[in-house]
């Protein structure tokens, strides 16, 4: 099973990327590039989920991201990122 989540890109005044997950409280990564943000992006989302998972906690669907400003944020760039969800989450509903 595959879920998709909006991530938000800062850039870091050292030229490297910040990565939120704005309907994953906590969950961030950070990468070089924007393609090793995106990829360090589903790795984090997909180990998040996973511990979801084995905590018995739901797994929230992706929400909007309101505004730049709700992230602490002048600036950045919005993506989807598809993740796959551990089995265990398909029984929960």
């Amino acid at each position: 099973m595959e879920r998709t989540y909006t991530v938000v890109l800062r850039r870091e005044p050292e030229g490297s990327y910040t990565v939120l997950v704005p309907a994953l409280p906590g969950c961030l990564t950070e990468g070089d590039t924007v393609g090793d943000s995106l990829v360090s992006a589903r790795e984090a989302i997909e180990c998040y989920l996973e511990s979801l998972v084995q905590h018995g906690e739901p797994v929230p669907e992706d929400g909007p991201v309101l505004s730049f400003a709700r992230e602490g944020l002048t600036e950045g760039f919005i993506f989807r990122v598809r993740a796959s969800v551990p089995d265990a989450v398909a029984a929960c509903g």
